[in-house]
């Protein structure tokens, strides 16, 4: 669990680009997801220090893209909808609701390589 929070830090905040940024709202948009390749990418280095079978490992990063896409694009998609900046509360209320959504799929992560590896 530790090491997805600190590679949902280095890739939300570090690695994203201004244009993943900007785009990530547009659905289908290569901006975003390049962006939700690059957490699964950050993900990998769990399955080094926690070995799982490779069609398991593949399966739960495959579905940690679909959902981080999901969560972003519509925070984004939302925000842009109904004119929410960073000046507006709902903003940050969206923005919460992003950060607590990407938590909840690390912890269904962890919790499915402990099963799987019992």
């Amino acid at each position: 669990m530790a090491i997805f929070q600190v590679k949902h830090v280095v890739c939300d905040y570090f690695l994203q680009t201004t244009n993943q940024i900007l785009n990530k709202g547009r659905y289908g948009h290569p901006a975003g997801l390049i962006h939700a390749g690059t957490h699964v990418l950050g993900s990998i280095p769990v399955f080094l220090i926690y070995p799982t079978r490779l069609p398991i490992a593949l399966l739960i990063l495959a579905l940690e893209f679909v959902a981080h896409y999901h969560i972003d694009w519509l925070k984004n998609d939302l925000s842009a909808r109904f004119g929410w900046e960073p000046k507006d509360k709902q903003y940050w209320w969206a923005m919460g609701l992003d950060q607590l959504a990407h938590q909840a799929t690390y912890i269904a992560m962890t919790i499915a390589l402990v099963l799987v590896n019992r």
